[in-house]
């Protein structure tokens, strides 16, 4: 599986999710669940991170993490590295405690993308199971201690850890940080467990027409509107260009910047050569200017032959590819152009 690019920006939320090695568990008991705790304290403290939800389950955890400084990666490594050194001595083991890597989704700081994600993480002992008592009954969301709802949410500000965005949390779905906005948020939570059942409480549904590159909460990488994942892209396309890793290469984060690259490359070229994208359906697939276009596109993005040939109608990939394959060949056909479309084809 291709790895995730790490787009680090100050101010930033992220989903992070981790499980355990091999999908072990990561707790083997309540010691084990304040050990983290501690641990993730001492990394906000470090890093200046608010936590706005948090969830330990048994072999993996979520946080959402909000990130005042562009340090997400320095900070994991913090928090995974000491917490495994802590579990390892205590229990008289060594090795990896996490598997592979912990995965990040950048999350949109919106109403509906915020409160989903926190409800998303919230309902997870209840999409686990584990709101039910010894006698099989089902308990509220206060009945798991391990979540910051019981854990925050529903407690006053003086027993609130100091490193919980709770208050900005309550805020979010119009609660105060009161004894009535805390029952508040802590009951619409129960009803929607009841409304959609435990097993799908809190996973969202996308729409059909949605960018397949948004996450679900479960896989993709981003988490809000096309128009952030773009901004986003922007940001990151420093390190999204940089030559990584083999897995980095195809990796969503990078294909979604090729594409957008390409796109603007397309634009880009055609106003050069002056025409307009309506037109090129009529013109040869051998036309110079389609030529010079997909010579562009082909050397400085990772879009593919067919990509090309849909989007400059060249009537095959295998004709693209035998049209820059001649290119190449025979450097007089580009010193045909004019000049600007040379000098812009080169770059």
């Amino acid at each position: 599986m291709a790895r995730s690019i790490r787009i680090n920006f100050a101010g930033a939320f992220y989903h992070v999710m981790a499980r355990g090695n091999r999908r072990e568990a990561i707790y083997h008991d309540e010691s084990d669940r304040k050990f983290f705790l501690q641990v993730l304290a001492e990394t906000c403290a470090k890093t200046g991170w608010h936590i706005h939800a948090w969830v330990l389950m048994t072999n993996h955890y979520h946080l959402l993490v909000e990130t005042p400084e562009p340090n997400l990666v320095e900070g994991m490594k913090w928090l995974q590295n000491t917490y495994t050194r802590r579990f390892n001595v205590r229990h008289g083991l060594w090795g990896r405690v996490f598997g592979d890597r912990y995965k990040s989704v950048l999350v949109e700081n919106s109403a509906y993308y915020y409160q989903t994600l926190v409800d998303y993480i919230h309902l997870n002992p209840a999409r686990a199971g584990l709101l039910r008592s010894a006698k099989g009954k089902p308990m509220g969301i206060l009945g798991y201690p391990w979540s910051s709802v019981a854990g925050g949410y529903a407690l006053p500000p003086t027993r609130r850890a100091k490193w919980l965005a709770a208050q900005d949390g309550l805020a979010a779905f119009g609660f105060s940080d009161s004894v009535a906005g805390r029952r508040r948020f802590v009951e619409r939570l129960d009803q929607r467990i009841l409304e959609e059942g435990m097993e799908r409480a809190g996973i969202p549904t996308l729409p059909a027409e949605a960018d397949a590159r948004c996450s679900h909460l479960r896989r993709g990488w981003y988490w809000g509107s096309q128009a952030f994942s773009e901004k986003v892209l922007r940001i990151g396309e420093s390190t999204i260009k940089k030559d990584r890793h083999w897995s980095y290469r195809h990796s969503q984060e990078r294909k979604a910047h090729g594409q957008m690259e390409a796109e603007r490359l397309l634009a880009e070229g055609l106003r050069i050569v002056g025409l307009k994208e309506s037109q090129l359906s009529e013109l040869a697939g051998c036309d110079w200017r389609k030529i010079a276009i997909a010579s562009r596109i082909a050397r400085t993005t990772i879009m593919s032959m067919e990509w090309i040939n849909q989007k400059l109608h060249m009537k095959s990939a295998a004709n693209v590819r035998q049209h820059l394959w001649r290119l190449r060949r025979n450097a007089e056909k580009v010193r045909k152009w004019p000049e600007n479309l040379r000098e812009w084809a080169k770059k």
